[in-house]
């Protein structure tokens, strides 16, 4: 199939795209990596009758680390922020990327679009939601800085305004001390995964000082959970018993690829395995 027609909109400054999208409001659709607009478009779930394509505006593909932060200009390709000599900072992501979709679809892919997108199964917004990253949305009244745990809401659903266009995401640069660890588990490389883990555990006199546990792909959106393991020495056992205690009460259905059973005894895996190498890797 082919979209439906649409005017596309070729804006060269981020005035005259937030001008466009406020102009045609739910008509309008923003554009710049494609690779999940595209897709529904072709289907005809998604029939915007004005496309904003933002590849041409100015300022909108910078990385720059500042003050403690990674801050990623909202064209910043996913395959770019994987060659970046800036991703050693972000070593989760740096985890995760190489499971998003394939090389292909990570040149043109942005890290924004698929934060933007807020599929559950996606890799980046879980790994932004565990480092305690930020969102900042543009409209013509102002921007608004957007904490990850506040954006998500449901299946492609955050609480982006109308107006508004996100221009930026802010990672947060753990340093010394903390340990990283994305899993996850599908059925062919390169497709969604079935679940995955993220941890960030930073140690401090061989103990746990602070922990950030998140699961995505299982539920209606990326999930940071609680855990028990500050104050303590991280061991197989300990580990074993947090998955446990984090999966059980999730409810969750069985679908065309796994059992709701299947689903739960395969997250407790993935976190029990994150968990173990995140200490690992800070020790």
């Amino acid at each position: 199939m082919k979209p439906a027609p649409f005017e596309l909109v070729r804006p060269t400054s981020l005035d005259e795209a937030l001008a466009a999208l406020a102009e045609h409001g739910d008509e309008a659709k923003p554009l710049a990596g494609g690779q999940s607009l595209v897709p529904v478009l072709n289907m005809r779930l998604l029939r915007p009758a004005v496309l904003v394509d933002l590849n041409r505006v100015r300022g909108l593909d910078g990385v720059e680390r500042d003050n403690g932060t990674l801050r990623l200009g909202a064209l910043v390709r996913q395959r770019a922020l994987e060659r970046s000599s800036e991703v050693v900072h972000l070593p989760l992501v740096g985890d995760a990327l190489p499971n998003v979709g394939h090389t292909v679809t990570r040149n043109r892919g942005t890290v924004a679009g698929s934060i933007v997108h807020a599929d559950p199964a996606a890799e980046l917004p879980l790994c932004l939601l565990v480092l305690g990253g930020h969102i900042v949305a543009q409209s013509p009244s102002g921007r608004r800085d957007i904490a990850a745990d506040d954006f998500f809401v449901m299946h492609f659903t955050t609480t982006l305004a109308p107006g508004e266009l996100v221009v930026e995401t802010s990672w947060p640069v753990l340093g010394d001390g903390w340990g990283f660890a994305f899993e996850e588990f599908s059925q062919r490389r390169g497709d969604y995964a079935l679940s995955m883990a993220a941890c960030a555990v930073h140690v401090e006199n061989g103990r746990v000082a602070e922990a950030r546990l998140g699961i995505g792909s299982v539920a209606h959106r990326p999930l940071l959970v609680e855990t028990n393991l500050a104050g303590e020495a991280i061991s197989e056992e300990l580990a074993r018993r947090t998955a446990a205690e984090v999966t059980t009460p999730l409810e969750l259905y069985s679908n065309l690829h796994a059992s709701a059973e299947y689903q739960r005894r395969l997250t407790a895996v993935l976190v029990e395995r994150a968990i173990l190498r995140a200490w690992s890797n800070a020790t």
